[in-house]
């Protein structure tokens, strides 16, 4: 089988939950959601020690949603993300009666649709105005885009484990799946407009931009003000190289076409290759997209059976599936070489795409021990705890700021219990589990202030029933409803914690934030700690 069933469950779970999320906006829904009427209770500020973790390399192979593009973030620097995927036939052993010199191409072109949704639709064209989701498309400048074909196989299973467990690629493997690209056969190669080809611009190539027009596929492909074919949602056309298309396909060794499992290694799949484009070397957009609904199509003229000299148009799709891995750099490291595990770091660090992560100690060493026993002593009921997080501003300036935040249990990758608790749900699963929190609060001028993650049942079970004091990670997420994590290649390791993974979707979301403190040197007001409201028994 292609996949286990822990991928396949990967995959379905996530593109789904990944997939409604874009179709919608944001609501604007803050941690205000919640009733917060605690003027009855006692309060405790309990101190915290929070220090940062780099995450390294990690894996990136599977995934449902990938990025593309290259993105200038101000806050957290450059980076590129460039996609190696495999390819596949719809329909296996696809039938030619012309010999292949004498089979007549009209087009191959590739789709990769957009997140997108429509705004609205002329009754008279037909035509539709989309808008791009804003969750999915970050910066507005020319990218320059190569796509080649690779010629890089990509296992299914690691011959290192004796083919018993998947293959596992990262983000790091770019150089050693292509170390000469110039060498690979480019096939995005036509300057002219994908829709108009009376027009050059470089727009499928080195001009590349992710626009939010509607595609419309034209009888005769690429030539605007004849009978419109086909209308699709805004994404990425490309025109690509009929000469090698027909070469590798319908002059292809036999039986090779035979099924996916031979065509596979045969045509090992495409490589979208990224760059700063010449006019924005310093700026770029990043795309999340779901390679998976994207296909070839090979419009071609062929004879109409073995005995018939008619021609009649077929035609050819090859589907954009089987393995994949999403090649990722950024020339952003962590400033905090050494973390300060004893009282904390003054700025935390929570960067997407693997970038970096914090971890928190609720109540660190001997003095956190000696706290936790005291409440025992004193019998609290507990009746709400939370972590706020308050967001340095100055530091992130203008920057995009993540939707969202991701707390877990750092000892066993697991959500902790609140995270289970929180049934409720929203019009966008990226706001389900609300109460639990860590959605972004914003002000007036839509700049975000804190995130809260209330914790409460967790802080609970540490008091009544003398539960591990894990530690916990921290990490921005794409996607709240999807807990699942992916390999480090280089696992590292806190105090008496090894982390091997890291949740998969805070290496799907492209952005960061910086976020003050638990070090002494952090003012008062703006320093993590654990807000305790409690009861004290009659």
């Amino acid at each position: 089988m292609k996949f286990n069933f822990f991928l396949k469950s990967f995959a379905i779970l996530v593109t789904l939950v990944f997939f409604a999320s874009c179709d919608k906006d944001f609501n604007e829904l803050g941690s205000e959601i919640v009733g917060e009427d605690n003027y009855n209770l006692n309060k405790e500020d309990v101190d915290v020690v929070a220090y940062n973790q780099n995450i390294g390399v990690y894996r990136t192979s599977d995934l449902p949603i990938n990025s593309l593009g290259f993105y200038k973030n101000d806050a957290f620097g450059k980076t590129k993300a460039s996609f190696v995927t495999q390819v596949q036939l719809v329909t296996s052993s696809p039938k030619f009666y012309r010999p292949a010199s004498n089979i007549i191409i009209d087009s191959v072109y590739l789709y990769v649709p957009y997140f997108s949704s429509i705004k609205s639709t002329d009754a008279t064209s037909g035509d539709s105005t989309y808008e791009l989701s804003k969750d999915s498309i970050f910066g507005d400048k020319e990218i320059d885009l190569k796509v080649y074909e690779s010629n890089y196989f990509l296992r299914d299973n690691d011959p290192a484990t004796g083919f018993q467990q998947p293959q596992y690629y990262y983000n790091n493997q770019e150089n050693e799946f292509f170390p000469n690209p110039s060498a690979l056969t480019l096939l995005n190669t036509d300057n002219r407009n994908a829709q108009d080809s009376t027009v050059t611009d470089n727009s499928q190539n080195s001009k590349f931009v992710f626009s939010n027009k509607q595609i419309k596929i034209y009888k005769n492909i690429g030539t605007p003000n004849v009978a419109v074919k086909e209308r699709l949602a805004p994404g990425m056309l490309l025109s690509l190289n009929k000469a090698y298309f027909r070469q590798k396909i319908f002059n292809a060794p036999a039986n090779v076409l035979f099924n996916n499992n031979i065509f596979e290694d045969y045509f090992r799949g495409l490589y979208f290759k990224v760059d700063n484009a010449s006019t924005s070397p310093n700026e770029g957009t990043l795309a999340k997209l779901n390679f998976a609904n994207g296909y070839i199509r090979i419009a071609y003229r062929d004879n109409s059976s073995e005995t018939s000299t008619t021609l009649i148009r077929r035609t050819l799709d090859i589907k954009l599936g089987g393995h994949s891995v999403n090649l990722i750099e950024s020339d952003w490291t962590n400033p905090v070489t050494s973390p300060n595990t004893i009282v904390g770091d003054n700025t935390l660090y929570l960067n997407g795409m693997g970038g970096s992560m914090a971890v928190i100690d609720l109540f660190p060493g001997a003095a956190g021990a000696n706290k936790l026993q005291q409440i025992k002593n004193n019998n609290w009921l507990v009746n709400e705890a939370n972590l706020t997080f308050t967001i340095d501003k100055n530091a992130m300036g203008s920057s995009p700021e993540p939707n969202r935040i991701y707390l877990y249990d750092l000892n066993n990758k697991r959500p902790l219990i609140d995270y289970f608790a929180d049934l409720t749900s929203s019009t966008s699963p990226k706001y389900n589990k609300f109460i639990h929190g860590g959605i972004i609060k914003k002000d007036a001028s839509k700049r975000g202030t804190t995130y809260k993650i209330k914790i409460t049942n967790h802080v609970r079970n540490l008091i009544l029933r003398d539960s591990t004091n894990v530690k916990l990670g921290l990490v921005v997420t794409e996607a709240i409803t999807n807990p699942l994590n992916v390999n480090l290649l280089s696992p590292f390791t806190n105090a008496d914690v090894t982390t091997k993974f890291v949740p998969a979707m805070s290496i799907v979301n492209p952005l960061g934030t910086k976020l003050f403190g638990s070090n002494p040197s952090v003012p008062a007001a703006q320093r993590l700690k654990l807000e305790v409201f409690y009861t004290k028994p009659d």
